[in-house]
């Protein structure tokens, strides 16, 4: 992982995961797990119902236990899931760096559907710029995340599309991020 300034990892691409083998590509001719150039799209395979990953996405109690990548924490998380609801977190690296992040619920269809804006902030809950955090001042301000949960074969197909992230260095940390997030929510389902 990449380190800041002051030697703390910052999410970023990690040249020892293969990104083409941790998710499957919701859309064809792309198996890295990215869709256009700026945007991030991932499928996976959950054995579980969408009723329980949805939960699992949901409760703020549940996402802690999973939400961040690989060796991260999850100290504070907060879910007003509904419609102009705000949704607030912060990650801690193992080296005691924290990542902080709001975001507001656009559209929700429970059980199905969930889109919600994604920007970096500070303690307080303000909108940052990524530059804050150590990374590109190609980041926008603003991102959009969209979540869809449909039922296959008794599992639970999540499809992740996250909007507006350039391409680079910071586009294939937050692939790499999704994807460590999405098997750390595996290992929550099976245990």
């Amino acid at each position: 992982m990449k380190k800041d300034a002051r030697g703390s990892r910052v999410p970023g691409r990690n040249p020892a995961i293969d990104l083409n083998t941790r998710a499957r590509p919701a859309k064809k001719g792309d198996a890295s797990g990215r869709g256009s150039k700026n945007e991030i799209v991932i499928t996976r395979i959950f054995d579980a119902s969408r009723e329980r990953v949805w939960q699992a996405c949901t409760d703020p109690k549940e996402m802690k236990q999973w939400w961040g990548p690989k060796d991260f924490t999850t100290p504070f998380l907060s879910v007003d899931l509904r419609l102009g609801g705000s949704f607030r977190y912060c990650m801690r690296s193992p080296e005691g760096k924290d990542y902080r992040g709001i975001g507001v619920y656009r559209e929700i269809v429970p059980g199905k559907r969930i889109v919600y804006t994604d920007s970096f902030a500070d303690e307080k809950g303000n909108v940052v710029p990524a530059t804050y955090y150590g990374m590109s001042a190609d980041m926008p301000l603003e991102m959009l995340v969209t979540v869809t949960f449909e039922e296959e074969d008794s599992k639970t197909k999540v499809g992740l599309h996250h909007a507006g992230l350039p391409a680079g260095p910071d586009r294939d940390g937050a692939t790499q991020g999704w994807n460590e997030m999405f098997d750390k929510l595996v290992e929550f389902l099976e245990g």
